[in-house]
C-alpha cells in the first residue's frame, strides 16, 4: 500500500496582511497547498501546539516542517522552491527588500492595521464591544501618510525596491488589500501607486485572493475590479 502524500497546510486568517502575503508567495512559486481558516483570538489548543504564539500564518510543509511568521515563511519558500525571486538579485537589493519588509512590521502594522482595521472591523468579529472611533480617526490619520510615502516609492520606481517584482511588493499590496477590502483608500488620490497596486492586482495570485469574502463585511464594488 502506498503512502498517501502529505499536502502543504497554511493555516491563515482572511484580514491578516501577513496572511495574504504568504498567500501570494506561494502562489508566485506554484505551490499547491490546503487552507485552514484560523481565528487565532480564539486560541484553539491544536493551534497553539503548531505556534505558541497563537498567530497566524503558520505553514506546515509536506515533510512535516512547521513554521510560523510570514517572513520567515517566505524566506524558507524562496530558499526550497524554483519560480519568482522574492528577495532580490544582489545584497543592494535585498537590503532594501528588508527594509520595506520592516517598514509594514514595525510602521504601518501597528500605526494602521492595529488602530483602524482592528477597530473598524475586527472588535466586532471577535465580539470585543464597539469600534473606538479615536482610535479609527488616528488610524486614517497615519495611513494618510504612509500612502504619501508609498505614492513617493512609486513615481521613482518601476516596483517598491526596484525594478524587479519582489516580496516587498507582494507584502505591501496585501496590506492595502485588506484596508480596500474596508473601503479605506482613496485610490484616484495616488495616481503613481494606483498605476503599481493595478499591475499586481492583474497578477493571478492576487486575483486569487481577491475572490475571499467575510460574513458581515461586504468590499466595494472596485475591490476586485481590475478597472478600478
Amino acid at each position: 500500500m502506498t503512502q498517501e502524500r502529505k499536502h502543504c497546510t497554511l493555516y491563515h486568517y482572511p484580514l491578516n496582511p501577513f496572511s495574504r502575503t504568504v498567500r501570494l508567495c506561494l502562489y508566485e512559486k506554484n505551490i499547491s497547498y490546503v487552507m485552514v481558516f484560523e481565528k487565532p483570538w480564539e486560541r484553539r489548543i491544536d493551534f497553539l501546539r503548531l505556534n505558541p504564539a497563537g498567530s497566524v500564518p503558520v505553514f506546515e510543509d509536506e515533510d512535516g516542517t512547521i513554521l510560523s511568521d510570514y517572513r520567515a515563511i517566505c524566506e524558507y519558500l524562496n530558499e526550497t522552491r524554483v519560480g519568482l525571486e522574492l528577495f532580490g538579485q544582489t545584497p543592494q537589493i535585498r537590503a532594501e527588500v528588508r527594509r520595506l519588509l520592516g517598514w509594514f512590521d514595525m510602521l504601518f502594522y501597528p500605526e494602521v492595521y492595529q488602530t483602524l482595521v482592528e477597530h473598524k472591523a475586527l472588535k466586532k468579529i471577535q465580539g470585543n464591544g464597539q469600534p473606538n472611533p479615536t482610535l479609527i480617526r488616528i488610524g486614517r490619520r497615519n495611513l494618510l501618510r504612509h500612502l504619501q510615502y508609498l505614492e513617493w516609492l512609486c513615481e521613482r520606481r518601476t516596483w517598491l525596491a526596484g525594478e524587479q517584482l519582489s516580496i516587498a511588493d507582494l507584502n505591501a499590496a496585501a496590506h492595502l488589500s485588506v484596508l480596500d477590502y474596508l473601503a479605506e483608500i482613496e485610490w484616484d488620490t495616488y495616481p503613481e501607486m494606483k498605476i503599481w497596486y493595478a499591475k499586481i492586482k492583474s497578477r493571478p495570485s492576487f486575483q486569487y485572493l481577491l475572490s475571499d469574502r467575510l460574513a458581515g463585511i461586504i468590499p466595494p464594488d472596485n475591490y476586485s475590479n481590475l478597472d478600478f
